[in-house]
């Protein structure tokens, strides 16, 4: 298991941590007439919750199985005996015993859906598992409920982009999918910069290839950001990036005129940057890469002159990144003593 997907499923454990907290208050809450299986139940799903925070999900799995022999309506066990499983489960791996685990988290959690079929955290673990299984079909379908639940919840049309976007190499046509609900995301709310920013990834991200519009689609969503957060250093330096990257990968396909305009946008949004934000490191940095990469093959006849700047604006990222690491280093020792 790589460290990527191991540290995504320390967090996945800690959120399931604190909805479970909330679970067992609910769960408790809603028993005004106990009965001794009650009880007996709410004992059982008690210890399981324990068990669960500590990661250990065999003992887990069995004493959410005793609590709800005794209350089989107790939805939050159901629920997290499907977290349990699914947590034993290992994406991609076809073996009979680790398949079985998937079918016994969707088991629960299908019982737990059953009982409270509105209940967005049950959905989207199911979304999830059906994710993890490559049914893409049944992962959609979850999701979409989700979106239709809470269609003012923008995290939600992110969720669903990036199911599209996982598939789409088996799947081209869902490439219109992603951006239907990226840009869904953007309609809901029009003044939220977060939508051009995943608009603006979206594209970035894209290979070359067949994208050879990517840049240009990406500084239109930046240029639609900007345009709510005009001051912003950040902005500017994105813009910078974006038209050095397409004068430096396309220059086999663009002309020098083209060139050479790509190059002075470049330019002229990273000098912008620095001056709204001298402390920014990183616009220093591409002023450096711009020079050396684009400005010196266009104007051969400067490129000493290219050059000597380049140095000069890789030094100023130097002081700059140290003295943005010793205030992030300061900051957090004064966390520490407060």
């Amino acid at each position: 298991m790589s460290k990527e997907v191991r540290m995504s499923c320390r967090r996945t454990h800690r959120i399931l941590v604190a909805m479970l907290a909330l679970a067992v208050v609910f769960a408790f809450a809603a028993c005004q007439k106990l009965s001794i299986k009650n009880l007996q139940g709410n004992y059982h799903f008690n210890k399981a919750n324990q068990l669960f925070k500590k990661s250990k999900f065999s003992p887990a799995i069995v004493e959410y199985e005793l609590a709800l022999k005794y209350n089989p309506t107790l939805v939050q066990a159901h629920r997290f005996l499907g977290e349990s499983y699914k947590s034993r489960f290992i994406p991609g791996k076809d073996t009979p015993d680790n398949m079985a685990l998937a079918e016994k988290c969707l088991a629960a959690l299908n019982k737990a859906y059953e009982i409270d079929p509105n209940n967005k955290d049950i959905i989207y673990s199911l979304g999830d598992i059906y994710d993890k299984m490559r049914n893409f079909d049944e992962a959609e379908k979850m999701y979409l409920k989700i979106v239709e639940l809470e269609p003012g919840n923008m995290n939600n049309y992110y969720v669903v982009a990036g199911l599209y976007k996982r598939y789409t190499s088996e799947k081209p046509e869902l490439k219109k999918k992603t951006i239907d609900m990226y840009l869904r995301r953007i309609e809901t709310d029009p003044e939220n910069v977060q939508g051009y920013a995943y608009m603006y990834n979206y594209y970035d991200e894209l290979p070359v290839g067949d994208n050879k519009d990517k840049f240009d689609r990406a500084y239109y969503y930046e240029q639609k950001r900007l345009m709510i957060e005009p001051n912003s250093a950040e902005m500017y330096y994105t813009i910078g990036v974006n038209r050095f990257n397409k004068a430096y990968q396309l220059q086999n396909f663009l002309s020098q005129v083209e060139r050479e305009t790509l190059a002075a946008e470049s330019e002229k949004n990273l000098f912008k940057a620095i001056e709204l934000d001298p402390a920014y490191p990183e616009p220093y940095s591409y002023v450096k890469i711009l020079y050396i990469n684009v400005h010196a093959v266009l104007y051969p006849e400067k490129e000493s002159r290219y050059k000597a700047e380049a140095d000069r604006y890789g030094e100023k990222y130097t002081d700059a990144k140290k003295r943005q690491t010793d205030r992030l280093k300061l900051e957090k020792e004064l966390k520490k003593t407060t």
